[in-house]
């Protein structure tokens, strides 16, 4: 069988840019939260990244980081910004709390009862739950974008257990070490109905500060987008 171009489609999840959060709050699916100047700037170089590519199908969380960062991409190619509740931000019982190691919302022992099972995860959405909407969110896009690409924005966790799924990863892991940076672009390649490779790439990169990249260690002071904390960014 000789594969065609009308065999192969391109799905790519975007997280979105930064986020203005001067308190440092964990935000999860909290409404009110909109990127950052910093965060425009980065939904901006993607979209001029993205012009010349084959998109068809752009599609965003309902979170106002999402569809922001979307909506100069959907505009670059004369596309409507579609909205699935199935990209949303990982569901989490520390929302609307600040948090981090020593401080925050753990030196309350009230909440250390969520911390049991880091592998489920006890304090919020199921790791197995994020990966069925994931998954349905890029088949969907697939099915809607056959032949072409289609582009995704949603978050940093959902992202993350998608693909650790896809690649046969365990789902439990270590938050600093997700490969998934400020609007990057984790692409899955389709052969019909099955995914044949996972890209990574990450087009806004120099704008991305040093201690918000991928495995960067956290730095004091830090903490105004709440990057990089294992219960969701």
């Amino acid at each position: 069988m000789t594969t065609t171009d009308k065999d192969l489609t391109v799905v790519h999840l975007m997280r979105h840019g930064e986020v203005a959060n001067p308190d440092g709050v964990l935000y999860g699916r909290l409404s009110g939260y909109h990127l950052s100047e910093l965060g425009r700037r980065m939904a901006d170089r993607v979209a001029e990244h993205l012009s010349s590519r084959d998109v068809t199908h752009v599609v965003a969380s309902p979170l106002e980081r999402a569809q922001e960062t979307a909506t100069p991409i959907a505009k670059a190619h004369g596309l409507d910004l579609a909205t699935d509740g199935r990209l949303i931000e990982a569901d989490n019982v520390f929302q609307g709390k600040t948090f981090g190691v020593g401080d925050g919302a753990l030196k309350k022992p009230e909440n250390w009862k969520h911390l049991v099972n880091p592998f489920k995860p006890s304090w919020g959405e199921p790791y197995v739950d994020q990966v069925v909407r994931m998954k349905g969110a890029l088949d969907a896009a697939r099915d809607r974008a056959r032949g072409h690409e289609a582009v995704l924005v949603s978050h940093q966790l959902p992202i993350w257990i998608v693909r650790s799924y896809v690649e046969r990863r365990r789902l439990w892991h270590d938050p600093r070490k997700r490969q998934c940076t400020l609007a990057s672009l984790t692409s899955f390649t389709y052969l019909g109905d099955t995914i044949v490779s996972v890209g990574y790439s990450e087009p806004a990169i120099d704008l991305v500060p040093e201690h918000l990249r991928a495995g960067a260690k956290p730095v004091k002071g830090k903490n105004n987008t709440g990057q990089g904390k294992a219960f969701g960014a």
